[in-house]
């Protein structure tokens, strides 16, 4: 089977991984601009007052709608999240199926999908964000932006305005778990491209294709993280406010967890601190502030 951008067949590639007993993952094959394979994940937390908040949906298959039902204590979807200006595809789709449901995202993603004027079946222009990040780049840095009572109770919430994409990244404080989009990677995909056929992925059975080879080395934390420390350094945080970028790593680094779940790539289910700070040692020991 030929997996190019979003899957066509997302129930038969797709893996559901309990990672704790509050914590679902739905992992699926995605390729950048169908060529670097790297990889797609929503994650689903039970939350301590009921229900679940879904974090980057992916495709609402029956497989999805029953992780939900495993945690959600017969209250069904909470929060949608959608991370960044660019994991919100699905978004629509769950906020159909969960009409209760509050939509968090960035400033301007509500823009974003008004702007495809329906030209994308996908994306319903006329959902209602329940809240929308605002960019603070004038105010001290990272105050808290607090979303509901329950919401803030189980998450810590750091919006990386001057990231390229908008990030939003949380920690999942009853189990020290950081969840992020595009701020870390951790490729190869190798979890999100299990149930595919390795002959038909692109470059063949290894799928060893040169940009994939090229882009694992900016985005694996394997050994010493050189390519993902030259990555953020030089290409992610260089078009804004690098200073403020700082801020956010450092916000982030405050807080206590171990393990990382990435939407693309391999979760790090131990020492996620230490990987963490390998990858942003930059921008943890002010290296530059400009």
């Amino acid at each position: 089977m030929s997996t190019k951008l979003i899957p066509s067949n997302p129930a038969d590639v797709m893996v559901i991984r309990d990672l704790t007993p509050n914590v679902i993952t739905l992992s699926v094959p995605f390729s950048r601009f169908g060529l670097v394979e790297v990889g797609g994940r929503c994650t689903v937390v039970r939350m301590t007052g009921g229900g679940v908040m879904v974090y980057s949906p992916v495709a609402y298959t029956p497989e999805a709608a029953a992780a939900v039902k495993r945690l959600d204590g017969g209250q069904g979807v909470k929060y949608l999240v959608a991370p960044d200006l660019e994991h919100h595809i699905f978004l629509s789709e769950w906020a159909r199926a969960y009409p209760g449901a509050r939509l968090i995202g960035p400033q301007g993603l509500p823009e974003k999908r008004t702007a495809t004027k329906g030209a994308n079946p996908k994306i319903r222009v006329d959902d209602a964000f329940f809240a929308v990040l605002a960019d603070n780049r004038t105010q001290p840095p990272y105050e808290p932006q607090p979303i509901a009572p329950d919401f803030d109770a189980d998450f810590a919430l750091v919006y990386v305005d001057v990231h390229p994409n908008k990030e939003i990244v949380l920690l999942y404080r009853p189990e020290g778990i950081l969840i992020e989009a595009d701020l870390l990677f951790n490729l190869p995909a190798v979890e999100q491209y299990a149930r595919v056929d390795a002959a038909a992925r692109r470059g063949g059975p290894d799928h060893s294709n040169l940009l994939n080879r090229m882009f694992q080395y900016f985005t694996s934390t394997d050994g010493a993280a050189t390519g993902p420390r030259r990555f953020q350094w030089y290409l992610i945080s260089r078009g804004g406010n690098r200073a403020r970028f700082n801020e956010a790593v450092r916000a982030i680094d405050s807080w206590p967890f171990d393990t990382i779940i990435p939407c693309h790539g391999e979760i790090v289910q131990s020492n996620g601190k230490e990987v963490f700070r390998k990858v942003f040692a930059w921008h943890l020991l002010r290296k530059k502030d400009k």
